[in-house]
């Protein structure tokens, strides 16, 4: 259970309504929606790791709250990609009032054939889908270094431990960071953190 964090608060400052889990499309590799936490939000927004020169791609961005919040904190540029139409049109409702909407776009697509802008070099997940769907996300992920290198790097928030093993094990993944949650929330739980990955450049998938 989080701590009160005035979500209200900064849906207010944001211009924004993405509050309320939706499971409503979820099936094994697809995972309900659940807005990530504004407290943990701001502790990657203060990390250092994104700024107006960076481009993020939050994957499963449901009603847009991680783009729209980065976006406003970092001034990064941010691509929210949804395969469900009900979330995307929510997303895109949210786009008319949100007072960082000029820097966010959002995607309908499913993730596991969204090609992946050269542009684009952070990447924020949490727990949007599978281990299946996640493998050939990668894939695309290395497909756009190939075209274009350059220093790209994956924030997974809460990660699954079947998820945190394959990747913290994964060839092409140097892990960078932690960035510690617990102190957020009332209960200790060691999986609120966020794994920092960075693309390993001479991996060949």
């Amino acid at each position: 259970m989080a701590i009160e964090m005035d979500e209200q608060e900064w849906e207010h400052i944001l211009g924004i309504k993405t509050a309320g889990r939706d499971d409503s499309q979820s099936d094994g590799e697809h995972h309900p929606y659940e807005p990530t936490d504004y407290c943990v939000l701001e502790r990657l927004a203060n990390s250092g790791y994104m700024g107006k020169k960076n481009t993020l791609i939050d994957y499963g961005s449901g009603k847009g709250r991680v783009s729209f919040f980065l976006a406003y904190q970092t001034r990064c540029h941010a691509i929210g990609v949804e395969y469900d139409c009900r979330l995307w049109e929510k997303a895109m409702t949210n786009s008319r009032t949100a007072v960082s909407g000029c820097r966010v776009t959002f995607v309908l697509k499913d993730a596991a054939v969204y090609e992946v802008p050269t542009e684009a070099d952070c990447f924020f997940f949490f727990n949007p889908f599978g281990l299946h769907t996640l493998k050939l996300v990668l894939k695309q992920m290395f497909d756009s270094y190939y075209r274009l290198p350059r220093t790209m790097r994956l924030f997974f928030y809460y990660p699954y431990e079947q998820t945190e093993a394959f990747l913290t094990h994964h060839d092409g993944l140097i892990v960078e960071e932690r960035i510690d949650c617990r102190d957020l929330f009332l209960e200790d739980d060691d999986r609120e953190q966020i794994l920092v990955l960075r693309l390993q450049p001479d991996y060949r998938a």
